[in-house]
């Protein structure tokens, strides 16, 4: 159902989109994203309501392929669901094993044929999965072979996945909750002995206190708030930038890099701010702010920030959203987890319009729709995608492309900044 782009420039090599795929954090026992997992669909109509998993997983490898592993999983493990007909064709083996969980599937019979795969896979240096491991799972035979054994909280009860624990942990092996939804039951697994966890509990932080913003943080918010103004003062940028030794250099390294492509070096914030211009300033601001005030959670959280201000952006000039800026609405959408303070608190002082204040704060108002599309993507909720590209009269093949090229935009982005502050 791929649609052709009519902003498309002729021999331009872009990617065909005719897979769509989301992905699902996996993440540490200290919350630190450690891959995931490859939601695929056969397109945002057609979502496998009455699925063929075979021909699902063989699209997994094809659009993991056709995108690239890194650009998916931002270099982190990928792990792709494999059913029978994949395992015992070796699919799977057309991605790297050094970025590849092998993840078996519930309906995957235990037999020879089986076994024998995955001692093939053991051998290639594939790391493996039990997905959706219950009590007295027909699985068992496998679990010699397992490097994660992935139980579902909504399949099992509380002393069922402590069982699970006590008898299958190991030194190698390791228990993986899925479907961990709250702050309490990251911590009851936690305490159960579980030490990866999938989910988006870390999305919604549970703020028993409102904690003091850091000194250093309180400037990048400074900069946020101060071209947040109709009128950008490039004295008042400046002198917040020179305040902060870490912030300056930062930036100076980030304008020097490939990213931007000068043709000659900048070498001083304000000859940095009188070439950009105030638009890009404002640009500028965000993407180094929003890294700041990141700096110690998740890289996921800021990562996903940078998708969904960007992917707002190549939005924004197929919908309408009045004098809102949508790349501002992605950006700031987060921010309340990554500085783990409630949203209201974030957006004082920050002079934004009515409607990107009411949408950031959970209101209705003009600009819902867009960023519920935001939110579907990570969610991989295609039925809602469907509905919303109908609603706002967007072609579903130009909505996931610029997703798409979001995530690479952010990723790519993301590394640029990251090498500059530890230069």
């Amino acid at each position: 159902m791929t649609q052709s782009n009519p902003n498309s420039t002729p021999g331009e090599n872009k990617p065909q989109f005719s897979r769509y795929v989301a992905r699902q954090p996996i993440l540490s026992s200290d919350k630190q994203v450690f891959g995931y997992e490859i939601l695929f669909r056969n397109g945002v109509e057609n979502y496998f309501s009455h699925p063929d998993p075979d021909a699902a997983s063989r699209s997994t490898l094809d659009a993991s392929l056709l995108m690239g592993i890194d650009i998916l999983c931002d270099g982190r493990s990928a792990f792709v669901n494999c059913t029978r007909d994949t395992l015992l064709k070796d699919y799977i083996t057309l991605l790297p094993p050094q970025r590849t969980v092998v993840e078996i599937l519930e309906s995957v019979v235990d037999d020879d044929l089986i076994r024998s795969s995955c001692v093939r896979l053991k051998n290639a240096g594939y790391p493996i999965a039990l997905d959706d491991f219950i009590a007295n799972d027909p699985r068992d035979g496998l679990v010699q072979y397992a490097d994660f054994i992935k139980v579902d909280m909504k399949r099992t009860t509380a002393e069922e996945r402590v069982a699970l624990v006590k008898r299958y942990a190991a030194p190698g092996r390791r228990m993986l909750a899925e479907k961990v939804e709250t702050r309490e039951e990251y911590q009851v697994c936690k305490k159960a002995g579980f030490s990866y966890f999938q989910g988006y509990f870390f999305r919604r932080p549970e703020l028993m206190q409102a904690r003091d913003i850091p000194a250093n943080r309180l400037n990048y918010l400074r900069l946020m708030r101060t071209i947040s103004q109709n009128e950008v003062d490039p004295k008042e940028i400046e002198d917040i930038i020179k305040s902060e030794a870490s912030l300056c250099y930062r930036l100076l390294r980030y304008l020097n890099s490939a990213a931007f492509a000068f043709s000659s070096e900048i070498h001083s914030v304000r000859h940095a701010l009188a070439i950009l211009g105030e638009r890009e300033v404002r640009r500028w601001v965000r993407l180094v702010a929003t890294l700041g005030v990141g700096q110690d959670k998740p890289s996921d959280l800021v990562l996903s920030a940078l998708v969904r201000a960007r992917y707002g952006e190549l939005l924004a000039p197929r919908v309408p959203h009045g004098d809102s800026d949508l790349f501002l609405v992605g950006l700031l959408s987060l921010m309340d987890a990554i500085l783990e303070l409630p949203m209201g608190v974030v957006l004082e002082g920050i002079g934004l319009d009515r409607e990107t204040r009411a949408v950031l704060l959970g209101q209705e108002g003009p600009l819902d729709p867009i960023y519920r599309l935001m939110l579907s993507h990570e969610v991989a909720d295609w039925p809602q995608i469907s509905e919303l590209c109908s609603r706002l009269k967007l072609p579903e093949a130009f909505v996931i492309e610029s997703h798409w090229k979001a995530m690479q935009w952010a990723q790519e982005t993301t590394s640029g900044l990251a090498s500059a502050s530890h230069a």
